[in-house]
């Protein structure tokens, strides 16, 4: 930690005094330790799909959207981020700001930085762009709440994310990503702006087999979208809709069935945009959950009462 401290205090000038009473007050936490070894993207599809795509998220989700109507019109039009795609950030997060951590942000990226080796660099990153934003933003460092893993507020941003993208859409003086509706959603947008969204085209289009005969599929590492519609025919696959063109590069991506049922494994193609929900989160499994309870919400959202 005093390499830490030493840093902070030459490169960005804190007070030495300040900065060694404030780390004197992080408690590193063991069940931050056994959350971050387990997390629930390990689970397969059919079982993450139970915890987001129910009855409660989808209805909130459209009750939400009829609160903050103006705010997500305006923000739709001006960033090309579907109010859907914002509000399912939002319900896969928090549950509509319900559930945004109970977790002091500093002990949660404390923890990560000085007792995880695995990720302990990135989340040293975290660490000082934390302090870095209390600083700017008048917080109290000791004060603020989150995941286990220092995400905040609303959207859960990390602390980089927030000083990246964070947005003061009501012109108040405060990006307020912990109270207020209206600048959590263009915070969102703005980080899914500054990740390339397209507007107005697909995320994801179900694949399925030519003909009868099932090949064996070989999926390829990463998430970028990386085969065309040709290079599809030749596994045997194609798309149940069309793709804005014979050009437009899909991921071949594939989500576990339970056992038993006709068909194990069920395939999609996931396009840019559905590359770009998994920059918010770098899970195929998160981003469909994202996908399908933006449809569900949107589907209901004409019907609700």
């Amino acid at each position: 930690m005093n390499v830490f401290i030493k840093k902070m205090v030459s490169i960005h000038q804190f007070d030495p005094i300040e900065m060694h009473e404030l780390f004197k007050s992080i408690e590193i936490k063991d069940d931050i330790l056994n959350r971050i070894s387990s997390p629930s993207e390990n689970m397969p599809w059919y079982s993450y799909r139970k915890i987001f795509i129910t009855d409660e998220r989808i209805n909130s989700g459209v009750k939400f959207w009829q609160q903050n109507e103006s705010t997500l019109s305006t923000v739709a039009k001006q960033s090309g981020v579907p109010a859907e795609i914002i509000v399912a950030i939002i319900g896969v997060e928090t549950l509509y700001g319900q559930k945004t951590g109970n977790h002091r942000v500093i002990d949660a990226l404390a923890t990560l930085a000085f007792a995880y080796p695995p990720r302990s660099q990135y989340f040293l990153t975290e660490l000082e762009d934390f302090l870095l934003l209390c600083r700017e933003e008048k917080l109290n460092p000791l004060a603020m709440k989150g995941s286990y893993a220092g995400a905040m507020g609303i959207p859960q941003f990390m602390p980089s994310s927030f000083r990246s993208v964070a947005v003061d859409f009501d012109h108040n003086g405060y990006k307020d990503i912990w109270y207020n509706p209206s600048d959590a959603i263009a915070s969102i947008a703005n980080y899914f702006a500054k990740q390339h969204w397209q507007s107005g085209q697909p995320i994801a289009i179900p694949v399925s087999f030519i003909s009868n005969h099932n090949s064996k599929i070989t999926l390829s590492s990463g998430l970028k979208p990386d085969l065309r519609q040709d290079e599809l025919e030749l596994l045997n696959l194609k798309t149940m809709r069309p793709t804005p063109s014979l050009k437009t590069k899909v991921k071949l991506l594939s989500f576990e069935q339970p056992l038993g049922q006709k068909q194990t494994n069920e395939l999609w193609a996931g396009l840019d945009n559905f590359y770009v929900i998994t920059r918010y989160n770098h899970s195929p499994l998160y981003a469909m959950a994202v996908y399908q309870l933006s449809q569900s919400i949107l589907n209901k959202k004409g019907n609700f009462p």
